[in-house]
């Protein structure tokens, strides 16, 4: 596998002294092949942006191990070539006091500076039309005259400069408007097909469906349920995952509370924590009698 999460742990220390700390994540392994969409879903606080900054080498890890391409994460120039990192705001990537290209030229002069100026605009009008931007359109440009998506297009485009194999993309269409939403969807997709890996990290079920071929469900930053996206969300055995399906709103339909369930398959048949497999690459944690996270 590409990149691989082996029984990670991240604490982190509070307190006036950092006399205390708390667990943000716990335990967690998956992995993410080439070519591979894997949606980590979760609410707010589950610890999904956790263990992106940790695949990014923005946070060490406090237990366990994740490699890339065999070998552990380590931040630098090398990696970053590879592993690239999309967020939720994208008008937080950039200086609004020069213009959006200068994304590119940070690229190049950290990594391409041997490159003509002319092949190096080729390259970058290239990768602009890559994303479906017009370079004509938003070149020159301050980040204030353009748009949330056009925004982020502009750094999935940087990222293509690059020999980039794993794109870790935490929430990027939180903040775009629908129609904007699955365009930048589709161009992962189309990323996808190219044999780029992609980590999409969400709190909304119902684009993670759209796009991945494995889900992580995490809840209080442990994995309750992982496997095929068709299995978890088809036929979720933990409770946590059942009422997250539950609370999508659906048309045409009254809201209602989630109905209270019982404790899961897992503990009926005497599981005592951990991952129990249920089915073909479906793993499910254990609900019942406070065995579980």
């Amino acid at each position: 596998m590409m990149l691989k999460l082996d029984d990670v742990t991240k604490e982190f220390r509070i307190g006036a002294f950092g006399g205390k700390s708390v667990t943000a994540v716990r335990n967690v392994s998956f992995d993410l092949g080439p070519g591979e969409v894997v949606s980590l879903i979760g609410e707010s606080g589950s610890g999904k942006s956790t263990i992106g900054r940790m695949i990014l080498g923005l946070n060490p890890v406090s237990g366990g191990s994740i490699t890339f391409e065999g070998r552990p994460v380590r931040a630098g120039k090398e990696y970053y070539r590879h592993v690239q990192g999309i967020f939720q705001d994208p008008f937080s990537s950039f200086n609004p006091v020069f213009k959006a290209d200068r994304v590119f030229g940070l690229i190049k002069d950290t990594y391409y500076r041997t490159v003509p100026g002319e092949e190096w605009a080729r390259r970058v009008g290239d990768s602009l039309r890559d994303v479906r931007l017009d370079p004509g359109q938003v070149l020159g440009k301050y980040p204030h005259q353009l748009s949330g998506g056009q925004l982020q297009r502009l750094l999935i485009a940087r990222a293509l400069l690059l020999d980039i194999k794993l794109l870790v993309a935490d929430e990027i269409t939180s903040m775009l408007d629908a129609s904007t939403r699955i365009d930048v969807l589709n161009l992962l997709a189309d990323l996808k097909a190219r044999g780029l890996g992609v980590l999409y990290i969400t709190h909304d079920l119902s684009l993670g469906n759209y796009l991945a071929e494995r889900t992580v469900v995490l809840r209080r930053g442990s994995v309750v349920e992982l496997g095929p996206t068709e299995r978890v969300f088809g036929d979720p055995l933990h409770p946590y995952t059942r009422e997250l399906l539950a609370a999508v709103p659906r048309l045409h339909q009254e809201w209602a509370d989630a109905t209270p369930v019982d404790a899961c398959l897992y503990h009926a048949r005497g599981g005592t924590g951990g991952l129990m497999e249920a089915g073909p690459g479906h793993f499910v944690a254990c609900a019942g009698l406070g065995t579980c996270p």
